[in-house]
């Protein structure tokens, strides 16, 4: 029982968020230049795998909870492919969290030199 809940808990804290974050970031790519055709495929290339990356997740965050939760309403055991498809689903949050899923870094604010005071 306290597996079940915390395999459902660990895919309410980990990879909903980084889907989340995941679509925010989906369409930023710095240096990006609309006018270079070398650029534009390339973009389309990343923006396409970044896509498939959310919709796995999404899937996978979706039959991981459906399982967990019936797991845990009808008190049945869990089949053993539920922690692997956890496990891929972890390591695909991380990924979105990683690349594209950061905040974009603030502006380095730079120290008035003593002379303008």
């Amino acid at each position: 029982m306290l597996v079940k809940v915390l395999v459902a808990l660990g895919v309410a804290l980990l990879p909903l968020p980084a889907l989340a974050m995941g679509a925010r970031g989906l369409l930023k790519r710095p240096g990006y230049d609309p006018d270079e055709p070398a650029d534009r495929a390339g973009y389309i290339l990343i923006v396409s795998l970044r896509v498939v990356a959310l919709l796995l997740v999404f899937a996978l965050s979706a039959v991981l909870l459906v399982s967990t939760v019936g797991a845990v309403v009808k008190d049945v055991e869990m089949h053993g492919m539920v922690y692997v498809l956890f496990g891929l689903d972890v390591l695909l949050a991380l990924l979105i969290l990683l690349s594209f899923g950061r905040r974009d870094r603030r502006p380095v604010r730079r120290r008035a030199t003593p002379a303008q005071r």
